[in-house]
């Protein structure tokens, strides 16, 4: 009996990142749920056939076993209760909680190897790689910068582990500790050459302008060169091959005369 008739076919998908890996692996057809948020990221899971429902946080486990999923696919933070009975109901479920690269690409081989597409999966881990690499190649030799990326602007919250290693493989120096809450002061302390900002949820809406002026940052370097950029909120906080996309930006931002300027960074003198 062939195995792939076992593997997961209806799959609840409440995590982005994941939708996205399905969509690399071209399984996007499984998906018989998803979130809003899913469609944002990854706009070729816009299906008519397809319930929207509540994310990971926010889930509403009725909702989703409405849709005889074999499959949930969830990542942190989500509620427990509806883990809870999603997993008393008998459905499968695979929740993400990635903090560097190395666990993005566990997770992404952990989806692969459950549906059947396992070399699949190697392969985008390999594609993401290749394309790491090379960024960090075409920045080798060039002049260390200190960049400070946040994901959060109250309080502030530095960026997670694989933004800081997307900015070293960049050529940059990740100041302040990734996923940690900080203050306006320690960073002005450190002096960041750039500052970039993902709000999760935001989109490319950061108010750039206005964080400078309330948290007094007028006289750092990276505000007096204008260096200070908001990049999309998805392309660095979804642990998936969108971050390739990030990483584009990020390498532009610290150095401009080696990367072509990608759609996806705002600078703080062309914020509205």
């Amino acid at each position: 009996m062939n195995a792939t008739n076992h593997t997961p076919r209806r799959i609840v998908s409440l995590q982005p990142s994941a939708t996205v890996t399905l969509r690399d692996l071209g399984l996007l057809d499984r998906i018989v749920a998803c979130t809003r948020y899913c469609v944002d990221v990854c706009p070729e899971a816009a299906n008519g056939s397809r319930l929207v429902v509540s994310d990971s946080w926010s889930a509403q486990a009725a909702q989703i076993l409405a849709t005889r999923p074999d499959l949930v696919l969830a990542s942190v933070p989500y509620q427990i209760e509806s883990v809870s009975q999603i997993l008393k109901a008998g459905v499968r479920f695979l929740g993400l909680a990635p903090r560097s690269l190395a666990d993005i690409y566990t997770d992404i081989a952990a989806i692969a190897g459950i549906l059947g597409a396992a070399e699949g999966g190697e392969a985008v881990i390999a594609g993401m790689q290749s394309c790491i690499e090379e960024v960090r190649e075409r920045a080798a030799g060039a002049s260390t910068v200190k960049v400070f990326c946040e994901e959060w602007g109250n309080p502030i919250i530095a960026s997670e582990s694989w933004v800081a290693e997307l900015v070293k493989a960049a050529g940059g120096e990740f100041v302040g500790a990734p996923g940690k809450t900080t203050t306006a002061e320690e960073i002005a302390a450190v002096k960041p050459d750039v500052i970039l900002a993902a709000w999760c949820g935001a989109g490319d809406r950061v108010p750039l302008e206005k964080i400078v002026e309330q948290r007094k940052w007028q006289e750092l370097p990276a505000v007096r060169s204008h260096r200070v950029f908001c990049i999309q909120d998805e392309l660095l906080n979804t642990p998936a091959t969108t971050l390739l996309r990030g990483l584009n930006a990020i390498a532009w931002a610290l150095h401009p005369e080696r990367f072509e300027r990608p759609p996806a960074i705002r600078d703080i003198e062309t914020s509205p």
